[in-house]
């Protein structure tokens, strides 16, 4: 089955004829399903935890997460996305998800999500220590950073997130590499710390093409070394584009899913009210 899980409507709005380009390029491409998961910074819920966790004060990080939050950020809730995506469901093969950061406070996170009928909730490393440290506008700021501390503070969060027992999906692990600051140092222990959490909480991995095409490290999510690990330790996948516009769903799913049978894959994950099911891969 081919599947493209991790997507989002964001950069647009919740109108039919707009979104409607996602699933005409995803079919073109041979995806079956889709699964829709909305950034966390798209409601309203969830904009407190934001102005907890964010560095948000003059500095050169600071100065842009301000205007950041203040850019297409928290223009709808919960209940609208739900409204629209039940529409969607009666016309398209699709899931209802989100794609939650990694905030400190995950009993509030539970606390939004309690109320709400997901499909399936992927958990994702957007911030490290209060730094948006995928947003090119403020990259320079890996110039200023240990690798070995990054590495640590990463796999932290994602220890984090599993405990909390909240997601489904870790998603685009190890996507650090994105600007392509790579370690001269053994990352391996990293690596198996992030594995046995997600063992730990039963969660799957993202395998996620948005890295191969949107950033200048060019490789699909997670990175091979981790990929073997995964598979060492059964992780169930999904596979998935990260689109953020139209175009771009399903792109590069047919790659995402050859490689993760490189790896000796041969299902996929899919999910329905948070219920997995392992499926035939591609």
């Amino acid at each position: 089955m081919r599947i493209d899980y991790h997507m989002h409507f964001e950069y647009g709005s919740y109108d039919e004829n707009w979104v409607k380009g996602f699933f005409d390029a995803a079919a073109k491409r041979g995806v079956e399903e889709l699964g829709i998961t909305e950034h966390s910074h798209t409601f309203r819920e969830f904009e407190p935890l934001y102005y907890e966790d964010l560095i948000l004060d003059d500095s050169f990080i600071g100065d842009f997460q301000k205007k950041w939050l203040k850019k297409n950020k928290f223009k709808y809730g919960m209940k609208d996305y739900f409204d629209f995506m039940a529409n969607l469901k009666l016309k398209y093969p699709v899931k209802i998800g989100i794609e939650v950061c990694n905030f400190k406070n995950q009993s509030k996170v539970a606390k939004i999500l309690e109320n709400w009928k997901f499909d399936y909730v992927i958990g994702s490393v957007h911030f490290l220590d209060g730094w948006a440290y995928d947003s090119s506008e403020i990259k320079a700021e890996w110039e200023n950073r240990d690798l070995r501390e990054i590495y640590e503070i990463y796999v932290k969060e994602v220890e984090n997130l599993a405990a909390s027992g909240l997601y489904d999906v870790l998603g685009h692990p190890f996507n650090i590499r994105l600007f392509k600051y790579i370690p001269n140092f053994d990352v391996t222990p990293y690596l198996k710390r992030v594995a046995k959490a997600l063992k730990k909480a039963n969660m799957a991995v993202d395998v996620n093409t948005g890295t191969f095409y949107r950033y200048p490290i060019e490789e699909i999510s997670p990175y091979p070394d981790f990929m073997k690990i995964a598979k060492d330790e059964n992780l169930p996948i999904i596979t998935s584009s990260d689109a953020h516009k139209p175009e771009d769903a399903g792109r590069f799913i047919n790659e995402a899913i050859e490689y993760a049978k490189s790896f000796g894959y041969e299902e996929v994950a899919t999910f329905d009210k948070r219920k997995r099911t392992l499926k035939p891969l591609g």
